[in-house]
């Protein structure tokens, strides 16, 4: 008890601190230990504007949070038999043919899209004098109203980065997956994902359309007077090239559903479904196939966007040597983050599970926030 006493100390510090420096508007944090929740807050504002609180309901856009758990949802239709993940896109997918730059035609599978060693890439990993930001190309969170079948097309005719499966780059590839696991079921993603992973878990909260949205919070940027609510076609600087929000997406039907980064939910769901994982999947997959999620996919290949000492699964970051990274996860922890300012970590070893959401992009992501709670989880 003492001890969580004092975890509960340092992780208050670390969130009273960017309420008081305005690094976040409002978020949830929660540690669990063992499979207990150990720590857990509500903080700040979901909506400055009218002064709504942020709750352990209040529902966050999740951006790339999105991703695990359609990597979850295809692993499971790959133990039913319905997909294969070595098969070509093409199996599912016929008319989505990327080209090398020598119009070759590679074979992308669906590993290599949940790995991201596709060849394909973001807009914001482009630099800003490439031709890809004219080709109307939607990363899943930029704009409002673009439909899959034409996002698809925009995709295929940009030429891959590499050949399939010899670098790793972070891309549209799991927009891509999700829209093969639509072709490949007959559904919609979102009702797979429903089927293999939120409903089975009781994850009310959680997908691609939002249940109750006076839950749901409004979304900010940092800025240099603190943050701002960002509107359709806010930028903010971020790699190579700006992340550009549409908050409106969230509402519009018309939206593609996007497996990289078009889900909303709570922390507390989020929390149960990292929490399947790191116990071995029960509910949703088998523990070999669960494996895969924790597991290193990409041998030595470098993981750029997290740098030394990072591989990937088919489904997040995965770290391999900690003293490269100068932090006291132990080896085979397994995160990521989303850019509207979402954050998490599973570490097997000790474990732990810990789940940062804000409305504050980027800080919830890739500011000091989620240092600062890594840094007072392991004291």
């Amino acid at each position: 008890m003492a001890q969580d006493q004092a975890l509960a100390a340092r992780v208050d510090k670390a969130v009273d601190a960017a309420l008081a420096e305005r690094r976040i508007v409002g978020g949830v944090v929660l540690v669990a230990r063992n499979g207990e929740t150990v720590y857990a807050r509500a903080a700040g504002l979901a909506d400055r504007e009218t002064g709504r609180p942020v709750g352990r309901d209040t529902i966050f856009r999740y951006a790339s949070l999105t991703k695990p758990m359609v990597s979850a949802a295809a692993l499971a239709l790959a133990e039913a038999g319905v997909i294969d993940l070595d098969a070509p896109v093409t199996r599912y997918l016929p008319d989505f043919r990327p080209k090398a730059a020598d119009g070759s035609e590679p074979v992308i599978t669906l590993r290599h899209l949940m790995t991201h060693t596709s060849g394909l890439t973001y807009d914001f990993m482009e630099p800003p004098e490439s031709a890809y930001h004219a080709r109307g190309i939607s990363n899943g969170f930029d704009r409002a109203g673009v439909a899959m079948a034409g996002n698809l097309k925009a995709i295929a005719g940009w030429p891959l980065s590499f050949a399939p499966g010899s670098a790793w780059v972070y891309s549209v590839s799991t927009d891509v997956l999700g829209a093969a696991l639509a072709a490949a079921t007959g559904k919609s993603l979102g009702e797979v994902v429903r089927d293999k992973v939120t409903g089975p878990l009781g994850l009310a909260d959680t997908g691609f359309k939002v249940t109750d949205p006076d839950r749901l919070s409004v979304a900010y940027a940092n800025g240099e007077d603190g943050p701002v609510a960002m509107s359709d076609g806010h930028k903010v600087p971020f790699a190579f090239s700006p992340l550009v929000y549409a908050p409106s997406r969230a509402f519009n039907a018309d939206s593609f559903e996007s497996g990289g980064a078009g889900m909303v939910g709570t922390a507390d769901d989020y929390l149960k479904f990292l929490e399947t994982i790191r116990t071995g999947g029960g509910g949703i997959l088998k523990p070999q196939t669960n494996r895969l999620m924790l597991e290193n996919a990409i041998g030595e290949t470098p993981v750029p966007i997290l740098g030394p000492g990072f591989g990937f699964s088919l489904a997040g970051g995965i770290l391999k040597d900690p003293a490269a990274v100068g932090t006291p996860q132990a080896p085979g922890t397994w995160s990521w983050g989303g850019v509207y300012g979402g954050s998490w970590f599973v570490d097997p070893a000790n474990a732990l599970t810990v789940v940062v959401l804000t409305n504050t992009a980027i800080e919830g992501m890739a500011g000091v926030l989620p240092g600062d709670v890594r840094a007072a989880v392991y004291g």
